[in-house]
């Protein structure tokens, strides 16, 4: 696709900084290298240049790297300007280049936007492209990197061509019923393996958690009495002054998040107002958002002061807990307990390793399956369930024509989420994924 203007921005991180790539892409790159250097420079080698102004003075020296397209990341003409970081230098660059007829500064995630409509990325490895710049752990980088290269696009696509082929057959048995190279009936050929699709659709969409996790995060809620410790305990695995800690009951009122890197994956910790029933306005809105909170969570680590009786608290129900005992240091003798999983000091320190180990094996364990493909996005799984509803109804149609269609309509669903059929309704919310000069 040919776009009438060029585009330029900072691709590179914030200013000032030792080194900044500002990119330009468009059939106005041509010219503008001629303009800001004077002479076109060799393709795909960095060149030592000086960058001149429109009246001959100078901006910078610094690299540049030409690609002709469509052999680019946009599929366009692209220069990428390799000048020192500053904030004034940049400023220059910018004004510069989009001071020459014909180009403009870019819009959020454009750049990508013409590697798709260009056919050099499609849509689901542009949304791993988000995910790949703002990947925080290991895990979320190998996640996206997997995505990138396009082994869940290939998957998707592969079982978008077998729904062709199966109305392809079911076609010609409706076109071609007196042909006898046609088979009489496809279901020995096509409807066992529809079946099969059907059923490789709901494996891979029941894994979506687990990829969630991965992108978003592992969601640990602390739970509590008041002074029970949470505060204490949430400074301490997160090493540094993140709550306000004091005696004074009801101190925390509102949810405080912190993200922790465990085993490669990103661990959500939220510290939560103490559980009681004697609790002012203010503190009761802050304990209905700690139990609305740990409904939601992965895990709730409920904390109990081991120098005090058990409280009586209500306790929301939680998929999955972990009982602590906390103010061992407190403690003479005997500091373990049967009605403990794991006891701690925040103060002395005791026992923190042993819960960072076990947050980071039970996030391990929900987000088993990391290595393999799983849904990256919630629109994903809706047009992969859409596509398996038709499946299903296809399997129960009697009317062949009627099976044909739902079919058809199956494999627009895995269609839209690559971006084969018409999805310009959702390039927008995509693309305003990204920043200025991606």
């Amino acid at each position: 696709m040919r776009f009438s203007d060029s585009i330029v921005a900072l691709s590179s991180g914030k200013l000032p900084a030792g080194v900044a790539v500002v990119r330009l892409s468009g059939s106005r790159t041509r010219f503008a290298l001629e303009t800001i250097l004077g002479t076109l420079p060799p393709e795909r080698e960095a060149s030592l240049r000086r960058l001149k102004q429109a009246d001959g003075s100078l901006i910078d020296t610094g690299l540049v790297i030409f690609f002709a397209g469509p052999a680019s990341f946009t599929g366009e003409d692209v220069a990428e300007f390799q000048v020192h970081g500053g904030k004034a230098v940049v400023s220059t660059l910018l004004q510069s280049l989009a001071a020459i007829d014909g180009i403009r500064h870019a819009e959020p995630g454009e750049f990508t936007r013409r590697a798709f409509l260009n056919g050099k990325l499609d849509l689901v490895e542009t949304e791993a492209l988000a995910d790949l710049i703002n990947a925080e752990t290991e895990s979320q980088r190998r996640f996206a990197l997997l995505n990138a290269e396009g082994a869940q696009s290939a998957l998707y696509d592969g079982w978008r061509r077998r729904l062709i082929h199966g109305r392809a057959m079911i076609e010609a048995e409706i076109d071609f019923a007196d042909e006898d190279d046609i088979p009489g009936s496809v279901s020995a050929t096509v409807w066992s393996d529809i079946r099969k699709l059907s059923n490789e659709i709901a494996d891979h969409v029941a894994g979506f958690r687990a990829g969630e996790i991965i992108r978003e995060g592992f969601d640990v809620v602390i739970l509590g009495a008041p002074n029970a410790g949470k505060s204490s305990l949430f400074n301490a695995l997160a090493r540094r002054e993140a709550a306000i800690v004091s005696d004074e009951p009801g101190t925390t009122r509102d949810l405080l998040e912190v993200a922790l890197d465990l085993h490669g994956l990103k661990v959500r910790l939220t510290d939560t107002a103490g559980l009681r029933e004697q609790a002012g306005i203010v503190e009761g809105i802050g304990i209905r958002r700690a139990k609305d909170r740990a409904k939601a969570a992965d895990l709730v680590v409920i904390l109990q002061d081991m120098t005090d009786g058990a409280p009586d608290i209500e306790l929301p129900d939680a998929p999955r807990q972990l009982r602590v005992g906390t103010k061992a240091d407190l403690l003479i003798g005997k500091t373990d307990g049967p009605e403990f999983d794991l006891v701690v000091s925040a103060k002395t320190g005791e026992g923190l390793s042993l819960l960072l180990k076990k947050l980071g094996e039970l996030a391990d364990e929900a987000a088993t399956g990391s290595g393999s493909l799983l849904p990256s996005r919630l629109r994903h799984v809706e047009l992969l369930n859409e596509g398996k509803v038709f499946i299903e109804r296809a399997l129960s149609q009697p009317d062949l024509e009627l099976q044909a269609e739902d079919l058809r309509l199956a494999g627009d669903r895995l269609g839209r989420i690559v971006g084969v059929v018409d999805v310009e309704d959702l390039l927008d919310v995509i693309f305003s994924q990204f920043c200025i000069g991606k």
